[in-house]
């Protein structure tokens, strides 16, 4: 399209005026959005405007009518007539000035749904209606009217377009991955377990509801029917029939009791009585008798005939209302309607179901609950039964409120993006009750989903509109949209790291010469939004139960918000600020996932340790950890085999030669010690490694004659050890293997290491490199750390670590 005019984005100008002969009607506003503009939205993929739609129904009683539109060609009015596509020039919370004119007496009155757009438009006057429409956040069509007398004069429905997002590119997209996305949860839900529940019809399921419900699971229902085709159930029938006696071929006794009461089917015979009386032979001439048939007219083929019946007159409904109300019917729509029509027909003439009756009662037999085919076929009942009831209105509302929209959409994409990789446990999202299948997602309610990742076992879990239970704050109450909290493993215990997603439909499209231009030089999150992330953070606190102590809980706060240059906001400050500070901002569209996809895989790999690093710790922190994360504060030695660990344990402590400590200053850095069981001395290998810890309660160095609890060995009895005293052994939960290597003297370690190791070669692992790149490849698998000592790890030093 042609440029702009100088000035036009913030001028008000005529957008709408329709002359009848009893009013004149005349809209006017800006007809373009300034940040519409800068961001380029609403085009085309040749950068033409996309068509707004305009509808306008007009009354025989207004006569000749002319109706004119804003045309930004001519910037200005151009003739108008039905059918015709409009510019869009109306925007969510943009105002809009109405006015129009009686040119009579009847007085006039302006309607809308909205009661607060209503009570905008008043008189003026005898002559003059008039008032400033703002539709706030809602988007899409919306209708309006212009009445008389309880009549509708003037109907107009017009297209309210977003300001922040593109309409056709991303609104329409998250409006339909939101009603998708709740769709599938549903259907999961309803493969994971169905109800056998009230019956009752759920009372506000539409057609369309119906019809995508059935689309899922038709296919299945004609399978589950041609299956009970091939052994339908049945049942024997006993029929009692009066007959001649020279034609019934078995009689039974009961006919003895018929003739007792009707003696007169009896006749004298001389020779061939089978009944005698009084010395005299009798006949029959009629005898009843009993044959059995097979009947189909169960009520469980009467209940299959009655839903096939009920299905095929709802779907013949919906293609008559679809040809009525559309104005360009979908011909692809129509022919699926018309196959699944056929077939319906086709099944219903099968013989088992020609025969079934009409249903007079519904009742769930063990046949429908469990019989095959029956029990399929049961269940699609259930499931259409139950229908979707969305609350919050989600799918009925014509116009959106595209803020809530989008928070909505930011929830339920967080969760499909999880979903991709990762095992859903449990959710709360989808409910049953005796009415329908319920989605609870709603702004006064609060939802989870909980997630498990198969590769570690590890679960997760996405809030909604809360925050965990165990988090509060001793001041005001908090609630961003989602919190996702991780659980991860380290060292047996299971540690929470809880990070803030907030989903705020708000842009600052750094608009030319602003203070937001010159500071970032690009659009971005507005910046109260991201001092919202700060209180976040700080606000939310845990505190242990007994401990009068608050801890911040919050590790990561982050707004989502509408942009769709995702490469253009990786310079920005608040992009770059989520490195620095874990607070920042990342943009988050339909086709704009791939920066929270990515952020989100490297939150949830990481270590506790790097999960914590992410958050800004207080002043001194670095140094007061650093003798924690790499001080050797343990000794592991070997044993000389099950005798000396028995006693050990028995006496509660360890000795070890002097000569084996490298350095003797190192006896008072150490806390704990551990024993290291060889192959050599050790025949089973399921008590090889490292099996006992202790923490040192003292030590001293003795001539080993006076250690009396071992005898020693000939020679030795002047030989100075370490003899150091325990407070308990500890048995490792989980010991450390050997992988193929031992102990020759002793090893110095760390407990922080030797509680997250899994082979013993691990234990070699001494700069602050090595452990980072260990404590990454953990989280992605099983390591191996390669020595460029073959046998024993105390001689070696680390070459390589490596995933196996």
């Amino acid at each position: 399209m042609d440029s702009l005019h100088t000035g036009s984005l913030n001028q008000a100008v005529e957008l709408l005026r329709i002359e009848t002969e009893l009013f004149t009607l005349f809209l006017q506003g800006r007809p373009y959005h300034p940040t519409v503009e800068t961001l380029q939205l609403h085009r085309s993929s040749d950068h033409e405007w996309v068509n707004a739609q305009l509808g306008i129904t007009c009354s025989e009683r207004l006569g000749e009518v002319q109706i004119k539109v804003f045309s930004p060609e001519a910037y200005g009015m151009v003739d108008w007539q039905p059918g015709e596509s409009s510019f869009p020039c109306f925007y969510e919370t943009q105002s809009y000035e109405l006015v129009i004119q009686n040119k009579t007496t009847a007085k006039l009155s302006f309607y809308h749904e909205n009661v607060l757009l209503r009570q905008a438009v008043k008189p003026l006057g005898e002559s003059i209606l008039a008032g400033v429409l703002n539709f706030g956040n809602e988007v899409g069509l919306t209708e309006w009217e212009i009445r008389s007398a309880g009549q509708t004069l003037l109907r107009v429905e017009m297209e309210i377009f977003p300001s922040k997002m593109d309409y056709k590119l991303d609104y329409q997209n998250i409006l339909n991955e939101v009603n998708e996305q709740i769709y599938n949860l549903a259907f999961d839900f309803l493969r994971r377990t169905y109800q056998l529940t009230g019956l009752r019809e759920t009372q506000y399921q539409s057609l369309t509801e119906f019809f995508t419900l059935l689309q899922h699971i038709f296919r299945q229902l004609l399978d589950a029917i041609e299956r009970i085709n091939k052994n339908p159930n049945y049942a024997l029938l006993q029929n009692r029939q009066l007959m001649d006696a020279n034609r019934v071929k078995k009689a039974g006794r009961e006919n003895i009791r018929e003739l007792t009461k009707h003696p007169e089917r009896l006749r004298e015979a001389e020779s061939n009585g089978f009944l005698r009386v009084n010395g005299q032979n009798y006949t029959a001439t009629h005898l009843m008798e009993t044959r059995k048939r097979l009947s189909y007219d169960t009520n469980e083929n009467r209940f299959i005939r009655w839903m096939l019946e009920r299905i095929h007159g709802k779907l013949k409904e919906l293609k008559s209302r679809w040809k009525m109300n559309s104005r360009t019917p979908d011909p692809l729509l129509i022919k699926r309607l018309d196959a699944m029509l056929i077939q319906l027909e086709r099944v219903l003439k099968m013989d088992f179901l020609r025969e079934a009756g009409v249903l007079k009662q519904m009742s769930v037999t063990l046949v429908l609950q469990m019989a095959p085919g029956y029990r399929e076929v049961y269940r699609c009942y259930l499931m259409l039964l139950k229908g979707l009831s969305i609350q919050g209105d989600l799918f009925r509302l014509s116009m959106k409120d595209v803020a809530q929209l989008y928070e909505y959409w930011c929830f339920l994409k967080l969760n499909q993006l999880l979903g991709q990789k990762y095992k859903l446990v449990k959710q709360d999202i989808i409910k049953v009750n005796r009415n329908g299948i319920f989605v609870t997602l709603d702004r006064s309610q609060s939802a989870k989903m909980v997630y498990e990742n198969p590769v570690n076992g590890e679960q997760f879990i996405l809030y909604y509109n809360t925050i965990p239970s165990s988090d509060k704050t001793p001041t005001l109450s908090q609630r961003p949209d989602n919190v996702l909290t991780l659980k991860k493993k380290d060292a047996g215990t299971i540690k929470e790291y809880k990070y803030v997603f907030d989903a705020k439909y708000r842009l600052n499209p750094a608009y030319e010469g602003t203070s937001y231009q010159r500071t970032y030089g690009q659009p971005g999150p507005e910046e109260d939004d991201i001092n919202t992330m700060h209180r976040y953070r700080d606000a939310i606190v845990y505190q242990e139960k007994g401990s009068g102590e608050y801890e911040r809980s919050m590790f990561g706060a982050y707004v989502l918000f509408p942009y769709p240059d995702e490469e253009r906001y990786k310079s920005h400050r608040f992009y770059k600020s989520i490195e620095l500070l874990n607070i920042g901002a990342l943009p988050f569209l339909p086709n704009s996932t791939s920066l929270v996809e990515q952020f989100l895989a490297e939150i949830i790999q990481d270590s506790p340790e790097k999960a914590y690093e992410r958050s800004t710790r207080p002043r001194g922190t670095k140094e007061y950890y650093a003798n924690q994360l790499a001080g050797k504060n343990m000794l592991v030695g070997s044993v000389r085999g099950p005798e000396q660990v028995r006693v050990a344990l028995e006496h509660s402590f360890y000795h070890v030669p002097l000569m084996n400590l490298s350095d003797v200053k190192i006896l008072t850095q150490l806390e704990y010690v551990a024993m290291c069981q060889s192959r050599k001395k050790f025949t089973d290998p399921a008590k090889t490694g490292i099996h006992w810890v202790g923490k040192v309660a003292d030590w001293k160095v003795l001539r080993r004659k006076e250690i009396k609890e071992v005898p020693c060995r000939p020679g030795t009895e002047e030989d100075l050890y370490v003899r150091f005293t325990v407070e308990g052994w500890k048995r490792l939960a989980a010991p450390i293997a050997l992988g193929g290597q031992g102990v020759y003297r002793v090893l110095y370690t760390s407990k922080y290491i030797l509680d997250r190791a899994i082979e013993i070669a691990e234990l070699r692992l001494e700069t602050e490199e090595e452990l980072r790149e260990w404590r990454e490849k953990r989280r992605k698998g099983r390591v191996k750390v390669k020595l460029d000592h073959e046998q024993y790890v105390d001689l070696g030093k680390v070459v390589e670590v490596r995933n196996i």
